[in-house]
Parts: structure tokens; sequence; C-alpha cells
């Protein structure tokens, strides 16, 4: 379980002093450890609760070094993006553009969506499919732009 890992990897990363990994995994179990602890958890978290926690990190990390970078906090920036990249090491690799299109067209087809009308439809099996492999909003432009197609 990726719960189980992020706790091994935190003593590898004191035992290594690496402060960066450290506290980018820290933030990653504390957040972890509340989703477990939420009401109806059940005291479990499984991979996919965990992928999708990961992931908003991931966002909000990039967003956070995106603000710093705007503030002229390239010092912040910099931080900010080395735990994102720790972050990001524990999420399935990500679609490339050619792949996400490949994938949404396959999706496309298997509903029978016919055009903008479908929209909803094909986001929330897309979401649910795509989960942890691509960004809300890049699903979301991609499907857009293939359903105008008329794919």
């Amino acid at each position: 379980m990726l719960f189980d890992q992020i706790s091994k990897d935190i003593v590898s990363a004191m035992k290594a002093k690496d402060k960066v990994r450290l506290a980018a995994l820290r933030n990653v179990k504390k957040l972890f450890i509340e989703a477990r602890t939420a009401p109806g958890a059940g005291d479990e978290l499984s991979d996919e609760a965990a992928l999708r926690i990961l992931a908003k990190l991931a966002k909000q990390g990039k967003d956070t070094a995106a603000l710093y970078r705007e503030q002229n906090r390239p010092d912040l920036a910099e931080e900010e993006e080395a735990q994102v990249a720790v972050v990001e090491s524990y999420l399935p690799r990500q679609f490339a553009p050619a792949e996400l299109e490949a994938e949404l067209r396959a999706l496309i087809a298997e509903l029978g969506a016919a055009g903008p009308q479908d929209m909803g439809r094909v986001m929330g099996a897309a979401t649910k499919r795509l989960s942890g492999r691509a960004e809300g909003r890049a699903i979301s432009a991609e499907v857009k732009r293939l359903l105008a197609e008329g794919v």
C-alpha cells in the first residue's frame, strides 16, 4: 500500500538527512492520516484515494510555485518545486497529449457520445478512468475539442 511505502520512505529520508524529501513525505503522510481518520473512512485509505490526494497535493504545489515566481521569490518557488517532484514520483506516469487523445477517443466511442451535449457523461467516465494519469483541465479541454469535432 502507498501509505506503508510513504512511511518507509520517511525513515529512509531521515537516515539520508534529505530535508526536502522528508518535509514533502511528512506532509503527504499527514494528509493520508487525515483521510484515514475522516468520518466514514473506517480507518482505511485505498491506493486510489491516496493517488487522488497525491495528485491534488502536486497540483497545489505547482500553483504555489507559480505564485512564488510571480512574486519574484525564486528561492521559495524552487523549494516548492522540489517538494512537488517528490510527490510526483509516487504518481503514475502522466499521459502524453497523444496518449490522452487516444484514450479519450476510445472512451467516446465506447460511450457512443455524439457531440457537446454528451460532455458531462464523457467527463464523468473519463475522470474515473484517467484519475491520476491526467489533469482534469487537460481532460476537459481535450473532451471538449473532440466532441466539438464530432469524433
